[in-house]
């Protein structure tokens, strides 16, 4: 079985309270309810196994020189330490966004997406999801015409 694939549509209260639904509840009862939050550039808020999040903020080797001597590690830091926290996943099946990440991603009460992304899901603003995918197909797209336009002169000059 796939974990944390696929979209679906929640609702977020006024109190910035999400509930999860039943697939994504047992993607994380697999994984544990102690859960990470992280606003990202893009602007959506990444939910994470704490114990992915654990490994994925490990994964820099002697951390305590790179701080020392990077301001650009130092600043990457910052802006982890800032736009994550710890969060648990209620009995309930909900998790509180506090409302400086809420800004931060631009969600509004109502629905948001919730989006499967392999190691966690992210919840996205319906709109800006919606602009997001857009931009992403159309450069998928023309990316593969690229291909195949630069495939074709190939095949032409081998002839």
């Amino acid at each position: 079985m796939l974990a944390f694939c696929g979209i679906d549509r929640c609702l977020l209260d006024a109190n910035g309270r999400l509930k999860f639904s039943p697939r994504v509840l047992e993607d994380f009862a697999r994984c544990g309810s102690e859960v990470v939050l992280h606003c990202l550039p893009e602007g959506a808020i990444a939910v994470y196994p704490e114990e992915f999040y654990r490994q994925m903020r490990s994964a820099e080797p002697n951390p305590a020189e790179k701080v020392s001597q990077s301001m650009l590690y130092r600043s990457s830091l910052r802006r982890f330490g800032a736009w994550s926290r710890s969060e648990k996943i209620s009995a309930q099946g909900r998790i509180t966004i506090p409302q400086e990440y809420r800004e931060q991603a631009g969600l509004k009460n109502g629905a948001v997406v919730v989006v499967g992304v392999e190691v966690g899901v992210e919840i996205w603003d319906r709109e800006r999801w919606m602009e997001e995918q857009r931009t992403g197909m159309e450069h998928a797209r023309e990316k593969g015409e690229r291909e195949m336009a630069s495939d074709l002169m190939v095949q032409e000059q081998k002839n």
